[in-house]
This record gives structure tokens, sequence and C-alpha cells, in this order.
């Protein structure tokens, strides 16, 4: 076999499990504890203005909520990652559920503000405990070739149920009542905790992973500095941040009062156009999955190229002569908006091949932890902003090009050595496959 043919087939690498039918059926209950979890996460989104008049608060108050909710997810991300890596898949998932489960039922029958922080604080603590589980039971279930494309479909996967959210909750939201919408909707926690206890594994019979050591403190130390000296680790976070969050919080908090005070639709109206974020990022999300697991030199350009076009969407909304921005471009900012999910997934991209398997939980949790620090930064920004301007939504939605050039700077600063570094482990791991015995 000539080194032509040889370089131009997929790695795969000693080891990597089959995937097959099997695979997708566990990935498959994996995936709904995420979905679930999405549903959950985003339902302030649709009830923004329904809890600042249920708790009686101001702008900077209601964005506390989405704070607090996503300042305990980033926080959990690292600790998360290595409890996936030291416990595995399954008994980090049943306690992610169990947690989000409990924050949602709290929020329902939340009586006062403080209560209700609690509450998005432990659902938060659950959500944290999800994504990067569901993430390390794809490398487990599926050959390494076909991880963009995994990855990308758990991301569309999230995105539905932020569809649901949108589209469901809400009008369960106005048509039932504060505490039957979100009390009914923690149904759905109990029915994936039933489908994860009795039916998820963490690996194929046969793949199990090798024993490591789990030494306290120095283990812990030992894989976050391991971890962190990788540059596609670093760049797979700066990517996730600069990406990520500019459609965050438009869907999880801002955007229904954007369109509806600043852009003066109504609410029906909004809620299409968030509808039209979500559907966006699913049909962008099967886009970029195709792309990078074919041409894994196209992840820098298509996160490069979200990145531009959100910010000149933005711009070109905000800076729109007249009241209102037309629709035509709420629409086109909308869609666009949609590819911030996708681009975001491209950041696991450089993480996962810079780390051994052993590591992949706790990278992972460090390129996640990006982007919701991002989200966490802007939405209490733009809250302050908007009360310090009387809802100036121009000024406050100017805080998302900040966010974009901090993150776009260190992108540039680190793709040369992420580069690099995968190369020589590209090498390094073809000349261990070809003196693998037959």
């Amino acid at each position: 076999m000539s080194s032509r043919s040889m370089s131009s087939r997929p790695v795969s690498l000693p080891g990597d499990p089959p995937g097959g039918r099997r695979a997708v059926a566990v990935w498959a209950i994996g995936v709904s504890v995420y979905f679930v979890a999405v549903i959950f996460r985003t339902s302030l989104g649709v009830a923004g203005l329904d809890a600042a008049d249920r708790f009686h608060v101001n702008a900077s108050a209601l964005s506390t909520f989405s704070i607090l909710q996503l300042l305990v997810y980033a926080g959990m991300q690292i600790p998360v990652g290595l409890l996936v890596d030291r416990l595995g898949t399954k008994k980090v998932l049943t306690m992610g559920v169990v947690l989000f489960t409990a924050g949602q039922v709290g929020f329902a029958f939340s009586a006062s503000y403080g209560m209700a922080l609690a509450s998005r604080a432990l659902l938060g603590c659950g959500d944290a405990m999800t994504f990067i589980s569901v993430l390390r039971l794809g490398t487990r279930w599926f050959p390494a070739r076909r991880g963009p494309l995994v990855a990308q479909l758990a991301g569309l996967v999230g995105m539905a149920g932020n569809l649901v959210s949108t589209l469901v909750l809400a009008r369960l939201l106005h048509g039932v009542g504060w505490t039957a919408a979100f009390g009914g909707s923690a149904l759905a926690g109990v029915v994936v905790l039933v489908l994860l206890v009795l039916f998820l594994k963490d690996h194929p019979d046969g793949y199990e992973p090798e024993p490591f050591p789990h030494q306290g403190s120095a283990y812990v130390r030992r894989q976050i500095q391991a971890s962190w000296q990788e540059p596609g680790t670093r760049l797979g976070m700066w990517v996730h941040f600069t990406t990520q969050f500019p459609a965050m919080v438009f869907l999880l908090l801002w955007g229904l009062p954007f369109l509806v005070q600043a852009q003066g639709l109504s609410r029906a109206t909004a809620g299409e156009l968030l509808t039209l974020v979500v559907l966006s990022n699913m049909v962008v999300g099967l886009v970029y999955g195709q792309i990078v697991a074919r041409h894994h030199a196209a992840r820098l350009p298509l996160a490069l190229g979200t990145v531009g076009a959100t910010a000149a969407l933005w711009a070109a909304t905000l800076a729109y002569p007249g009241a209102h921005a037309p629709m035509w471009l709420l629409i086109v900012l909308c869609t666009v908006l949609g590819a911030c999910g996708p681009a975001s997934m491209i950041g696991f991209d450089f993480a996962r091949p810079a780390n051994p398997p052993e590591r992949q939980g706790t990278a992972s949790g460090i390129t996640n932890m990006g982007g919701f620090v991002a989200s966490m930064t802007t939405l209490l920004a733009i809250g302050v902003l908007l009360d310090a301007t009387r809802d100036d939504y121009t000024v406050a939605f100017s805080a998302v090009f900040v966010l974009q050039a901090l993150g776009l700077s260190q992108i540039l600063r680190l793709r040369g050595q992420a580069a690099r570094r995968e190369r020589e482990r590209l090498v390094a791991s073809r000349v261990e496959t070809v003196h693998v015995p037959a």
C-alpha cells in the first residue's frame, strides 16, 4: 500500500470503538438527558418578562437569574470533567438529572426572588454535568473519525430542546400559568432518569478504558495542568468563548425583551424569530458537522467566518437609522445567530485531538467553560447598561463587540501553536498505527 493511499484514509486508532446501532441507542439515551437539560436551561428565555412581573425586579436583577445559572455552570465545568474522567458517564449524568429536575421543580414553586435564584443555581449545577458527559459517551461508543459529526448532532439535539422551550413551554406558561408550566415540564427529568438508570452503559463490552491512577489532589492538578498546557485545549476554549455567547445571550434572556421593547414587535412575532434562531442552528449544525468531519482544515475558517458574520449583522441592526430595524434585517440577524452554536462546537474539535482519552473529560470541561463565561459576562453587562442608560439597547448590546474582540485576539495568537502541536500528534499516531501487529 502506498503512503499516499494510507494517508488519504481516516485514521482509526487501535481500540477504536466500532459504533453501530447499539452505539446509537445508548448515545441517544445520553443525548435525551442533554435535551431535557436544555429545555430547563432556556425556559427562562421565554419567561423573562413574566419573571420580572412575578418577582418585581428590574433588568439587572432579572439578568442575575441567568448570570447565576451560568456562573454555576461555568464554575462546574472543570470539576465535572474530572468527575467524568474518574467516575464515568452514567454516574455523573445521574447526578445531573437529579439536580436539574429538583431545580426546575423549585423554580416552579418559588414564591420569592431568593428562592427562585437558589433554584436556578441548582438547575445550573445539574445542567453542567450533562454536555461533557454526552461528549465522553460519544468518544467511548463511536470511532474517532465520527467525533465532529457526533458532537454536532449532540448540539443539534440540544437546540431541539431550545425549540421545545420556545414553542411548547411558552404556550404552556401563558395557558396554564407559571407553577403548572414549570412543574409539569419537570416530569421530563423523571422520564430520562428512568431510561438512564435502566439502559445506559459507559462503553461497549470489550472496550473498557485502561485503568488510570487517581490520587487525590495530585491527580486533579496533573489532569488540569496537562490539559491546559495543550495549545489545542486553549484554542478550543477561546473558539467556544468567541462563537457561542451572542446566540446564548439572545436565546437565554435578552432576545425577547430586545425584540419586543426595542424593536416594537409583538411577543408572538418575537417568539417566531427566536424559533428561527433555533431552526437555523439545527440546519447549520448538520452542515458544519459534515464539513469538519471531511475537511479538518475548515475548522478555523468556519469559526472565524461565523464571528465576522455575527459582528456585521449586529452592527447593522444596532446602527440602522430610524426607530426600528426592518423585519428582513432581523430575520437575517436571527438566521446568522443560528450559526453560533455549531461554530462553538468546533472548539471541541481542537481540544479532542490534543488530549489522550483519559483527559477528554477535563479538556472538554475547560473548552466548554469558555462560551459560558462569555455569556455570563455579557448578560451582566447588558443588564447593567440597560439600567444605566434607561433601556438603550443599542448601547447595551454593544458589549457583544468587546467580548468578540477579546476572543478573536486569543484565537489568532494560539492558532499557529495548536496547528504545529496537532501535526506532531498526527505523525506520532500514524507511526504507532503502522507498528501495531496485525
